[in-house]
């Protein structure tokens, strides 16, 4: 092993119900069933919200057919669960029907639309596909500046996502500031407490990190840390985000007392919520696999590494 990976955390779409100039609607009981998949996602239950998700889905096509608005958000919520469980072979096609639906329905410059593209945008990113995500990130961010306003959460998203971008490709001076403007909007317009806070805090810090700024980047993701385990409980996977990206600043520091425990909790939480199979299960692997090597428990290490490898070469 010989870098320590940190996790960049997206903010993604998951839409509880249709707009509003859809008066006939996919029923009450789609309605109560989108309502449920929202919580559960939130929940970091997604096993449970992929089935009832399915059901939503279901009740959408049977009740207004398959090219209504209603029917795209299901399909999206769908995606976004498999996504989320690193299941991207089932994910895009259902973003990509989702998008065609919203675009022929609603116009292609309504923020359902933005919706669609940043999340299809957010999936190409995660399997290192950049070519494909800009135009899409972009394209997502100028809808939703036209549509809603400069600062809208939803353009806090969408500069939020952008800057992850940049950021991977190493263009700092580009991630930057749409990083500081995504969280300047958050904070303002949702209070500093929120959970998309403290997504925007971690992924700002995580730039600070890679750049070396190792003195500004800690308070951000510790307070990346208390909002998440606050606002969502101390098992949820963006608090497994959190505590993976603070234990990687002290393994880059060399502090891996500090560093061990964040990351065996970190992978606990995530075996737990996401399966041992998870790509980020492979990160946490990884780390601590650098944290054994770096205080000379080599055999330990060499363990991580395969199960880290075997879930890497999975075909997703």
């Amino acid at each position: 092993m010989n870098r320590i990976r940190t996790i960049t955390a997206a903010i993604v779409f998951l839409l509880a119900g249709t707009t509003l100039v859809h008066a006939q609607g996919a029923g009450i009981e789609w309605d109560i069933l989108n309502q449920e998949v929202v919580e559960l996602y939130q929940q970091g239950k997604y096993d449970r919200a992929v089935l009832v998700a399915q059901k939503a889905l279901e009740v959408a096509n049977e009740n207004v057919g398959p090219d209504h608005p209603d029917v795209a958000t299901s399909l999206n919520n769908l995606a976004l669960l498999y996504d989320t469980q690193g299941d991207y072979a089932k994910a895009e096609p259902l973003y990509k029907r989702s998008l065609a639906i919203r675009e022929k329905a609603l116009g292609p410059d309504h923020p359902d639309v933005a919706r669609s593209l940043n999340n299809l945008a957010l999936l190409y990113d995660t399997q290192g596909d950049y070519a494909k995500a800009e135009p899409l990130f972009k394209r997502s961010l100028a809808i939703s500046e036209k549509a809603l306003g400069p600062d809208h959460p939803s353009v806090a998203s969408s500069l939020n996502n952008l800057a992850v971008l940049y950021n991977t490709q190493g263009d700092f001076a580009k991630a930057e500031p749409l990083s500081k403007r995504s969280l300047a909007i958050l904070e303002k317009a949702l209070g500093p407490d929120h959970p998309d806070v403290a997504t925007s805090l971690n992924n700002l810090a995580g730039l600070y990190r890679t750049q070396g700024d190792y003195a500004t980047a800690e308070p951000l993701f510790k307070r990346s840390l208390a909002i998440s385990e606050k606002a969502l409980g101390p098992d949820h996977p963006d608090v497994a985000i959190s505590l993976n990206n603070l234990a990687a600043l002290y393994n880059t520091q060399g502090d891996y007392a500090k560093a061990e425990p964040l990351s065996k909790r970190s992978l606990a939480i995530w075996e737990k919520a996401l399966g041992p199979d998870h790509p980020n299960v492979a990160t946490s692997l990884e780390n601590m696999a650098f944290l054994y090597r770096a205080t000379k428990r080599d055999k330990e290490a060499l363990e991580l590494e395969k199960r880290a490898e075997r879930i890497r070469a999975i075909k997703r």
